[in-house]
Parts: structure tokens; C-alpha cells; sequence
């Protein structure tokens, strides 16, 4: 359930799986529901003595469990703004940001959070978390959502990572379907309501509630602009060569990301 930090796994995979599984859902004509989940401040907040308890039950040797409170010691993190650097303050959690080790034990913190989800499914990348579900009624789908995320919100708990309600988001897919005109809401522990959402960036590309990628390509389409514009403008500048090389190398990557999810769109 992880793409983030795996050879031959990535933002495309990830979102191809979750999109291959809600089209799947959608061809049955049945209802489905995902929740975008968002941790703040994910890697800062790993708990140390939970890591290591972890690390615990996968096995590793007693050496090696010695060794880890000596790497997570003696770390202070600062802020520098317009040249002013602040003073160390101790990190006492989380794990090094860059670090080698870092995305590693991230995922182990984080990788039994999944068995929360119950009959939902669920995928991260890294941090970023999605809860889906899908049924034959509307309201049964909703409800199934909702403790699947009460679930995944209590496991966050258990090991101390902060659920971002305002950045958490909701979104009904294939809307074709018979809905009331304001579905219940799916809601955190605290009783705020999650936002419902027609279009949400997911990993980089844009998925709308009807799937129809529009707003994705309204995205490519401005990124594509400026730069054609720019190449434009300045023809005569370059060789035949150059405009080559500035395509290849600033426009063809923003078709390229993702390419094989938003095809589905219409011509």
C-alpha cells in the first residue's frame, strides 16, 4: 500500500491503482467516495520510542536497536530568514529530513496504519494517504467511509501523527449516479466537517468528480503557454537546435507526467 520510496513505484503507479480501481467501481454503477488525507508535519512528528518498537517486532537485533537512539541524539534543527540564522532548538522527534534513512523508517512508522482500513482500501505515498470506498447505495457507501476513516484517524492517534482537518479533503465520484443535493459529510473524531470537493490535486494530477480531467488540462494548458509564448517570442534567437532542446526539455516533461492517467480524457 506504499509507492513512495520503492524501486519501480512512483506518483504514476500510485495514481494509476487508485484510478484503476475507482473506474472499476464506477463501471458496476456503483457510488464511490474517497477522503484525501493530510498529516501536518508527518516526518517531524515520528515518535522515537514507537519507531524503535517497531523496528522491535520486525526483528531487528538487539545491536541494532542500540544504535538507533545514538543516530536520533544530538539533533537540533534552525531557522534562517533574509540572512539571520535562529538558535539550535533540539529535535527531539522525527526523522532526519534528506537522510538515507529517513524515508526507511518513515515507512515502517507508518506501514501498519493500512490494516486500520477495514473493507475500504487505501494507498499512501509517503505521508500522503487516500481512503476510498465504493458500494451499491449511497448512504451504506458513506457510512462505511466514515469508520474506515474514525479507524485510520485512531491508528494516526496511536502513534502520535496530527490529522490537518482544513487540508483534508472529500470527494464523491460519478456523480451520474441519483444524489441528494448535499450528501452527508464525512466528518474527523473532533466533529469537524470535511470539506467536499469537486477537483483535487492528487500526486500531481488533477482528478475531478466525473473524471473527466478537464481541470487537469486546463492546468497543462497554462504551464504549456508561458512557455510556447516565451519560445515565440524569442524565435529568432535560437537555432533549430535550441527550440528543439528547450521542448524536449521544458514542455514534453509536463505532457509526460502522468500521461497514462489523464489519457482517458475526452479529445
Amino acid at each position: 500500500m506504499q509507492s513512495d520510496f520503492r524501486a519501480d513505484h512512483g506518483c504514476t503507479s500510485a495514481s494509476l491503482k487508485v484510478l484503476n480501481d475507482i473506474i472499476t467501481t464506477i463501471d458496476k454503477r456503483q457510488y464511490c467516495a474517497a477522503v484525501f488525507i493530510d498529516l501536518a508535519k508527518a516526518f517531524d512528528s515520528v515518535n522515537h520510542r514507537i519507531l524503535i518498537s517497531r523496528l522491535n517486532s520486525l526483528g531487528f537485533s538487539n545491536d541494532c536497536l542500540a544504535w538507533f537512539p545514538n543516530y536520533f541524539s544530538d539533533k537540533v534543527q534552525c531557522v534562517k530568514s533574509e540572512g539571520l540564522l535562529s538558535g539550535p532548538l533540539a529535535a527531539s522527534t522525527g526523522v532526519p529530513h534528506g537522510s538515507i534513512l529517513g524515508p526507511t523508517l518513515f515507512s515502517v512508522y507508518i506501514k501498519d496504519v493500512t490494516l486500520a482500513a477495514g473493507d475500504s482500501l487505501i494507498h499512501l505515498y509517503a505521508d500522503d494517504t487516500i481512503l476510498y470506498t465504493s458500494g451499491p447505495s449511497l448512504e451504506t457507501m458513506l457510512t462505511n467511509l466514515q469508520m474506515s476513516f474514525n479507524a485510520i484517524q485512531h491508528s494516526f492517534r496511536g502513534i502520535q501523527l496530527l490529522l490537518s482537518a482544513s487540508k483534508t479533503k472529500c470527494m464523491l465520484f460519478n456523480q451520474s449516479l441519483p444524489a441528494p443535493a448535499h450528501p452527508t459529510s464525512i466528518s474527523t473524531l473532533d466533529g469537524s466537517d470535511l470539506e467536499n470537493v469537486d477537483n483535487y490535486k492528487y500526486l500531481g494530477v488533477w482528478l475531478d468528480c466525473k473524471l473527466s480531467f478537464q481541470i487537469h488540462n486546463k492546468h497543462l494548458q497554462y504551464k504549456i503557454k508561458s512557455r510556447i509564448d516565451f519560445l515565440f517570442r524569442n524565435k529568432v534567437s535560437f537555432t533549430h537546435a535550441a527550440k528543439h532542446t528547450f521542448v524536449k526539455l521544458t514542455i514534453l516533461p509536463i505532457l509526460d507526467f502522468g500521461d497514462v492517467i489523464y489519457k482517458i480524457a475526452s479529445n
